[in-house]
């Protein structure tokens, strides 16, 4: 019984987080779109069906562009801030960055970036350290995410010695933008080499 709760538990947590950036786009998208189709900007000259998910492009694209400036970083922390302090939405809000690898500490999902060598040894994957174990004398392993490309939210858990892997000086979540997009990222060259 166990077994098929375990089953059933990751599952369900695989699947949400695999709908969950696509599902939150989509959703956003069909309320901005139903929400101009039905208010006055419907009967304006300029106004033509899909006018929504323009508006939707153009609204994630200037949130981007905000939240990678200065002032924008500093307004995204005072927002991140009072989110993180609501009740019940809190939690919600506090989890859904766990899940996206915003999130910070001990309690983080991935807490670290790492180059795991892969079957063959010629070459390295990138992992996400979920948790350290130790062995029976004492030694202590790293519990590695080694995650799919381009949908991270499948993988495969190995366990590694410290020694073996090599830390990345990069964000978890920028390690996570990196698998979804292939690669294809504005990501600095000096991040990905590794700390002495």
């Amino acid at each position: 019984m166990k077994r098929f709760h375990k089953h059933i538990t990751s599952s369900l947590i695989a699947g949400i987080i695999a709908i969950l950036p696509a599902a939150g786009l989509i959703i956003t998208i069909g309320y901005l779109e139903s929400t101009i189709s039905s208010s006055g900007l419907s009967k304006l000259p300029f106004y033509f069906p899909g006018f929504g998910i323009l508006a939707a492009i153009i609204f994630i694209y200037s949130i981007g562009l905000v939240v990678t400036t200065f002032i924008g970083k500093w307004i995204w922390k005072r927002v991140d801030s009072i989110l993180n302090k609501l009740p019940v939405l809190g939690i919600l809000y506090q989890t859904l960055k766990q899940i996206m690898g915003y999130g910070e500490g001990a309690d983080a999902i991935f807490y670290e970036a790492v180059l795991v060598p892969s079957r063959d040894i010629q070459s390295e994957e990138i992992g996400l350290v979920t948790g350290k174990i130790s062995d029976e004398k004492g030694n202590v392993k790293l519990v590695i995410f080694l995650p799919s490309v381009p949908n991270p939210a499948s993988g495969r858990m190995v366990i590694m010695n410290r020694e073996l892997v090599k830390p990345l000086a990069m964000p978890v979540h920028e390690t996570l933008k990196a698998l979804v997009s292939l690669g294809k990222t504005d990501i600095d060259i000096k991040s990905l080499q590794t700390i002495k």
